[in-house]
């Protein structure tokens, strides 16, 4: 029997862990806190310039007078870099403890072993965990962390990256820019069909903290993907800010659904933005789906 998604009992997304990480940049926004993010981040100089001049677009736009209401938004109380304490691993079982057991809780390896292709989970601003069945790896089907993507297909993503949503969109984009961590890369190459869906998840641990993973999907031409994204954070009585960015492009005759659920607190504020570049005779069915507990 399927369950009626009004019918989820949404407090399980109000699991928590104790704040430990093994790295937490210090509050604001600065040029030198970029180069630290940047630095940590171990940049390719490229990514570091087009922070610095992503933190300066941010500058010098205005706020949004479009959105929700921002007042609660100061800057100088967000952490906007949060490294937990492991690596990327590519089985659970090397996950810590208690990261993994939040994982467990939002039944994402339950659902990997189920229904499919592919999963990446985040867990404040690093992907912590990632898999891909063998046979889409041999059809060249690319799906990875994003700065791996960096540093494994740096002319495919310098072709995209933020050219879909440029940092001139609005305020926040910039932002995004200037601190993105974490997200997912998926090249979908020409006339692979991809049955199985993808999914990445984005949790967000940490308190007076910000997440701000960027998402990019490359269906090539003839190509199809159904890519899954799910995003979540506890409850705290400070204010958190979610401000990721998703690109999708698919080109001439190529499919893509891409669907999305988040669960947030009403102490986050959710300031995504998401695009689509669609080619000739291609398609993208959109599902977004967004609750608040």
């Amino acid at each position: 029997m399927k369950t009626d998604i009004n019918e989820i009992n949404r407090n399980v997304y109000d699991i928590k862990n104790k704040d430990e990480y093994d790295f937490k940049i210090k509050k604001g926004l600065t040029k030198e806190i970029i180069k630290e993010i940047s630095k940590q981040k171990k940049d390719p100089d490229w990514m570091k310039e087009f922070r610095l001049k992503a933190l300066d677009v941010y500058n010098e736009l205005e706020l949004p007078t479009w959105g929700p209401n921002l007042s609660e938004l100061n800057m100088d109380e967000i952490a906007t870099y949060v490294r937990p304490k492991t690596k990327l691993n590519n089985s659970w079982e090397d996950v810590p403890e208690d990261i993994k057991n939040t994982f467990d809780k939002l039944g994402i390896p339950d659902a990997e072993k189920e229904s499919l292709a592919g999963v990446g989970a985040q867990y404040d601003s690093e992907v912590v965990y990632h898999s891909m069945k063998e046979d889409l790896i041999k059809q060249g089907v690319i799906y990875t962390d994003m700065e791996t993507a960096i540093r494994e297909y740096p002319d495919l993503v310098k072709e995209h990256f933020m050219k879909c949503v440029p940092v001139y969109d609005h305020k926040f984009v910039a932002l995004h820019g200037a601190v993105w961590s974490g997200g997912s890369f998926v090249y979908v190459p020409k006339g692979v069909k991809v049955d199985i869906p993808l999914q990445s998840y984005f949790r967000l641990n940490s308190p007076e903290a910000g997440q701000f993973e960027h998402t990019l999907i490359i269906v090539d031409e003839g190509a199809s993907l159904h890519f899954i994204e799910g995003c979540s954070a506890p409850k705290y009585n400070k204010v958190n800010l979610h401000a990721g960015c998703v690109e999708l492009y698919v080109k001439d005759n190529g499919y893509l659904r891409y669907s999305t659920i988040e669960n947030w607190s009403k102490n986050m504020l959710n300031l995504n933005t998401k695009k689509a570049i669609v080619g000739k005779n291609a398609q993208v069915d959109w599902v977004s789906r967004i609750f608040w507990f």
